[in-house]
């Protein structure tokens, strides 16, 4: 029994594995991005999020890190292949199993064939084993399935370090647009009192002839115009709110502020080749290793085609007499060795060769898209940056303009030199003009976060440490 079974060692560990080794596919990367900026810095690796200096943010996303369910979700998932990976591996090693019995039993003594007298009856019979069961990988069947276990499981890992980068960049794009809606409900409850104002000294110049109601129903058109813009707004800040909290990990309820829309510090952007993207980006390091999971699944089935080879043993004891049952005489042994083969299966293992490489063709499909997903997605994030920032400085022009044509406007009514309706028409312009700055100044510092989200980095391995401290929630 020790020669075959170091036969059968020397077997398993020069035996072949069938099907083809992963060879990561060359990938047609171009050289450089096309929209990235001369003034880039390496912050790939940084927790990018604390740039914008507001200690609010880094407390909700903090608290998001140790309190979304998504995260727990991913880590439940890691936890179960890695059960998976342990279960496929197991047949690589000797399956040792115990059993044991005890019978007593009362033999009828009115068959045909009665009990003989020299015959013990009632009979005990005892019986204890340890056996053992092996399957040689002679093909390397369990090891393909090992290694596409294992791939899973890296998958896994991957998925869950790519929710930790959606997150961190769901939590940080959401907080600007909070902020965002503020910013504009601000200027739009300045604007209202502003109205209210020109409303009450109208309607006094009017109580006392100096106006005409037409110039007090202007006013009020003006007041109206901006007690209409308010609650769409207070509808978004409630909206947002709860979308946050959700991310957070708690009920719905109001989300903890810190610096105004104006005083976020624009963070540095990332710079990075295309190529780097291979390893910064959890989404494609998910879809390579389930490339390789389906890579080594061609090799698994095409395993079937060729003879399992199993070794089984058995060691024990057996006695009718529990006294003896230890004893030299009660020993029992066996070992045998098995082989089983196809010979005709109907294109049943042929149908599992084509499926698992068809399985491979689509995984490796899906891995080239996601790439080219990855260059789009960096591209059209440092695009929206550069352009809103240049949209941020003509809109910053554009409210300065109107502010100016507004009090001029102001004061030739005052004066008596042009009619109210030359300042209604510049009140007018003004006003959507803020609310638009306060929207493209968030955009802007949002673009900067989609960069960060696209290009991956090694920030998520510093974010992916906060999920395991449990965060202090604000008040």
């Amino acid at each position: 029994m020790r020669g075959l079974a170091v036969f059968a060692i020397s077997v398993l560990l020069t035996g072949c594995m069938v099907g083809p080794n992963y060879r990561r596919p060359a990938v047609d990367t171009p050289q450089s991005f096309q929209y990235e900026e001369k003034d880039a810095h390496d912050t790939v690796n940084i927790d990018w999020w604390r740039q914008f200096e507001d200690p609010a943010l880094d407390s909700l996303i903090a608290q998001a890190l140790a309190n979304n369910r998504s995260v727990k979700i991913a880590a439940a998932n890691i936890e179960q292949a890695a059960g998976l990976l342990t279960q496929t591996r197991a047949p690589l090693f000797p399956q040792v199993s115990y059993s044991g019995s005890a019978t007593r039993e009362l033999l009828s003594n009115l068959t045909a064939t009665p009990v003989p007298s020299t015959v013990p009856n009632p009979q005990s019979s005892f019986q204890l084993l340890a056996g053992a069961n092996w399957e040689i990988d002679l093909w390397g069947r369990i090891r393909r399935l090992t290694e596409a276990a294992k791939a899973n499981l890296f998958a896994t890992v991957e998925a869950r370090r790519g929710v930790i980068l959606s997150l961190v960049a769901s939590v940080a794009a959401s907080y600007i647009q909070l902020r965002t809606f503020d910013d504009q409900l601000e200027i739009a409850n300045r604007t209202l009192a502003t109205y209210g104002e020109t409303v009450k000294q109208f309607e006094l110049k009017f109580k006392y002839g100096q106006i005409s109601a037409m110039n007090v129903e202007q006013a009020r058109s003006q007041y109206e115009t901006a007690a209409a813009a308010i609650p769409p707004i207070k509808s978004q800040v409630v909206q947002t709110e709860n979308g946050m909290c959700i991310l957070l990990g708690r009920n719905p309820g109001e989300i903890e502020r810190g610096k105004p829309l104006s005083q976020l510090v624009f963070p540095a952007i990332p710079s990075g080749l295309p190529s780097q993207l291979l390893e910064r980006r959890p989404d494609l390091a998910q879809a390579e290793q389930n490339l390789i999971a389906a890579n080594a699944q061609i090799g698994a089935a095409k395993a079937l085609y060729f003879p399992a080879i199993s070794l089984t043993g058995t060691f024990g004891v057996a006695s009718s007499d529990l006294s003896n049952l230890f004893k030299g005489p009660a020993r029992m042994w066996d070992y045998a060795g098995s082989f089983t083969g196809p010979i005709f299966t109907a294109g049943a293992i042929a149908g599992q060769v084509k499926q698992a490489e068809a399985g491979q063709k689509a995984a490796l499909l899906f891995y080239e898209n996601a790439i080219q997903s990855a260059f789009r997605d960096v591209e059209n994030a440092l695009s929206s940056y550069r352009e809103s920032v240049d949209q941020l400085q003509a809109q910053a022009r554009l409210v300065k303009a109107l502010s100016e044509y507004a009090r001029l406007a102001r004061m030739l009514y005052d004066g008596g030199y042009t009619q109210y309706l030359t300042v209604l028409y510049a009140e007018e312009q003004l006003f959507p003009a803020e609310l638009n700055y306060a929207q493209i100044h968030g955009s802007a510092l949002t673009s900067i976060v989609s960069i960060y989200q696209a290009m991956g980095g090694g920030w998520v391995n510093q974010a992916d440490k906060l999920t395991k401290v449990p965060a202090r929630r604000g008040s």
